[in-house]
């Protein structure tokens, strides 16, 4: 793949946790764990194999945070794709434009939500060759599930299982076939066609993407941000 625009989309507000990207979570704000690991990820890939790595934010403070940690920020976001309902796809298509009219038009697009930080040495390289190796059109990373689910309609009636009740099997003895996998937010990769076409950042032959299941925290509340905080230390000392 020659070239992949990496883009970590990051708004100064938010309404669950007020400045959230710029938190400081294991010692450092919360956009740069992303962006170290998409730094990671660029300065592995083999020659011939670029990787941009772009911060989409409307904050001049994470802006700077982001510049500092050695992401690019060619542009502060406008104020219609900064909005609380605004959705991703726009954004990306805005970054995808922006490179292309400076010459840098991506073959593909990978999304990594700062929400998200925690990503093992090796998961965007792994995500890339898989992405390659394929041929997919999109890759979506998941974490593995048990099918122990259930669904229930209208006042709690019609309530269903995603699993045969009377031959519940053993955890220990489920299939890959038997497992759901639930999209972590971290993670997806995208031929730049999809986004120009569909507005969609899933689309065409989709691939899912593995992830450890300690990659798939995605930080909404202040329980999640305390757990975020504690496994990264745990992985920055070796014991996730």
């Amino acid at each position: 793949m020659p070239r992949i625009l990496c883009v970590i989309p990051v708004r100064g507000g938010s309404k669950g946790i007020p400045g959230k990207n710029a938190w400081l979570i294991a010692g450092k704000p919360l956009v740069q764990w992303t962006i170290e690991q998409a730094l990671a990820c660029r300065d592995a890939r083999q020659p011939g194999e670029e990787v941009d790595v772009v911060v989409s934010t409307d904050d001049e403070a994470l802006a700077a945070i982001a510049r500092a940690a050695g992401a690019e920020v060619p542009f502060l976001r406008p104020d219609d794709l900064a909005r609380d309902d605004t959705p991703t796809e726009p954004v990306i298509v805005h970054a995808i434009e922006h490179a292309t009219a400076h010459g840098r038009r991506p073959d593909a697009v990978m999304l990594l939500q700062a929400t998200s930080p925690i990503r093992l040495d090796g998961t965007l390289d792994r995500a890339v060759d898989q992405f390659e190796r394929t041929g997919v059109d999109s890759l979506v990373g998941v974490v593995a599930q048990t099918p122990f689910l259930w669904r229930q309609g209208n006042l709690g009636e019609n309530v269903r299982p995603h699993y045969q009740v009377a031959a519940r099997p053993r955890r220990q003895d489920l299939a890959i076939e038997d497992l759901f996998y639930r999209e972590t937010g971290s993670l997806y990769l995208t031929r730049t066609e999809l986004y120009l076409e569909q507005n969609n950042r899933i689309g065409g032959q989709v691939g899912l993407f593995v992830m450890d299941e300690i990659e798939g925290v995605d930080i909404d509340t202040m329980v999640d941000l305390h757990i975020a905080d504690e496994l990264l230390r745990r992985v920055q000392g070796g014991t996730p």
